[in-house]
């Protein structure tokens, strides 16, 4: 390992590598900052580019730059105008658009800035020292333990439902769940739900609908409300960029915890950075205090620091999997996958042995790409808020035009542009009628994965039995369980609680 580790060092701080991590970083916080990119299309397009460089280190260094720096910089439109950048950042809007709201802008971007260093930072230390001994544990997760994990990620709904909207939270994902059945199904090749337009085959796309739940109705928002265009603080001046010392121990603990819970779900393959934030969020505000829980959704920058660590955390743990067992952790690894075979790089379990250079290289250029990242992001920052400052005439086209584009790029056709509207219109008026939507879209992301890794469950077992005869599924279902009945445990300790002060009074 040390042996590797000097290796890996001399590669990844030649020149050519280090301008391959600052090209990277940049190219790959421009595309994040623009809604409906994100890294699969610029990775994707960039494939022809770093196979032209011949070296396999200086390539992969070059798309991983890129990778990680569109997770970075995917908070800036989530943040700014509620139109997330990329799908692991969705999360980053709950809290960092409603501290924009507040008039600040400039902490949020600072918040999401240090908590994305950190998260990326601490999952390439623990890349560094657990990637061959993750790899095994990689392994042991099935279909059966998938399904249990996206019950985890259900049963953590409550954590996006305000006070006493836990039925409407629930009725949201049901409808999340049933969009996400539109278009033909892993293991059946037959349409679902398309009522004869080819264009829905194959389903909706994630961007469409993460636009026409939180951009479109924020558009229609700016313009039934003239004064929401100007922050609640009053003043389109950019202030209170730093964070105090009381908010970093506030949030030290949360970006510690959900680093590591982020960088182990991205060790799972076909998890990603997207359940990482998700799940983020909801952990920290089910193990909030009471006071702590009110603000998320509010302006927490708990609530923002959360996510923004955890998906940086699971982008770097997701090349555990690529690289150790050869089995792509999301569809962006699947892409530098793709790019690895095409530079006649195996990756598997030899990977570290035959080819130390890649290996180690890429793993050091992650300690110096967070590090450019915060070099990058934080002395922009009060530039990067301006954006707030820009008069409502100017605004509403701009996110009109991105969210638009954004759901075009993803799908190339322009039904997209048709259902955008029509769901950003259905979304508005659930806003007005109170309804979260965060669980619609958690609902959405994971019904494909649960209804196919149900469905290899079963065919595999020829019935149920997996539930009980695998000991880790069971583990994963008794969490799930716990996660549900816990938050209404405490909720009706509260309750009797309160009357039993009001019989005392």
């Amino acid at each position: 390992m040390l042996e590797g580790l000097m290796i890996g060092l001399t590669t990844a701080f030649s020149l050519t590598n280090i301008l391959m991590v600052i090209g990277g970083c940049l190219i790959g916080t421009f595309i994040g900052m623009l809604p409906g990119l994100g890294p699969m299309s610029i990775i994707a397009i960039m494939i022809p580019v770093a196979i032209s460089i011949g070296d396999p280190s200086a390539a992969l260094i070059l798309l991983a730059g890129v990778y990680y720096g569109a997770i970075f910089g995917g908070s800036t439109s989530s943040i700014l105008i509620n139109a997330p950048g990329v799908a692991s950042t969705v999360a980053t809007s709950f809290d960092g658009y409603p501290l924009a709201r507040q008039g600040k802008a400039g902490k949020a971007l600072t918040v999401a800035a240090i908590s994305s260093f950190v998260g990326g930072t601490l999952g390439a230390i623990l890349l560094l020292i657990f990637a061959p001994a993750l790899s095994t544990v990689a392994l042991l997760f099935g279909s059966p333990e998938y399904f249990a994990l996206m019950v985890v990620g259900l049963s953590a709904i409550a954590a996006f439902a305000g006070t006493g909207q836990v039925a409407k939270a629930l009725l949201m994902t049901v409808l999340g769940l049933m969009l996400a059945t539109i278009g033909e199904g892993v293991l059946f090749n037959q349409p679902r739900f398309t009522f004869g337009i080819m264009d829905l085959q194959s389903g909706l796309g994630f961007i469409t609908l993460a636009m026409a739940m939180f951009a479109l109705p924020e558009a229609i928002y700016l313009i039934l409300d003239p004064n929401r265009s100007k922050s609640d603080g009053g003043s389109s001046e950019i202030k209170d960029l730093r964070i105090t010392r009381a908010e970093a121990r506030q949030i030290a603990p949360v970006v510690g915890r959900q680093s590591i819970q982020g960088f182990f779900i991205g060790v799972l393959p076909g998890a990603g950075a997207t359940i990482a934030s998700f799940l983020g969020y909801a952990v920290e505000r089910n193990i909030a205090s009471k006071e702590d829980q009110a603000e998320f959704g509010k302006g927490s920058i708990k609530g923002l620091a959360a996510p923004e660590s955890a998906n940086n955390a699971a982008a770097t743990g997701s090349f555990v999997p690529l690289l150790t067992l050869g089995i792509p952790g999301s569809g962006t690894t699947a892409i530098l996958l793709g790019a690895l075979i095409a530079l006649n790089v195996s990756p598997g379990p030899r990977l570290m042995i035959d080819e130390p250079e890649v290996f180690w290289a890429v793993i050091i250029s992650m300690y110096v790409g967070n590090v450019i990242l915060l070099m990058l992001n934080l002395p922009l920052i009060p530039y990067i808020a301006k954006i707030l400052a820009v008069p409502r005439t100017f605004l509403i086209p701009f996110i009109l035009f991105f969210t638009l584009m954004g759901a075009y790029i993803g799908q190339n056709n322009a039904t997209e542009l048709l259902i955008l509207v029509g769901l950003g219109v259905c979304a508005t008026i659930l806003r007005f009628a109170d309804y979260p939507l965060a669980p619609l879209l958690i609902g959405f992301i994971l019904g494909p994965m649960l209804e196919n890794n149900f469905s290899r469950s079963m065919n595999l077992f020829d019935g149920p039995s997996f539930i009980y005869e695998r000991p880790l599924t069971l583990g994963l279902l008794v969490i799930a369980a716990l996660l549900i009945i816990l938050p209404s445990y405490r909720a009706r300790r509260a309750r009797l609680r309160q009357e039993g002060v009001a019989d005392g009074d």
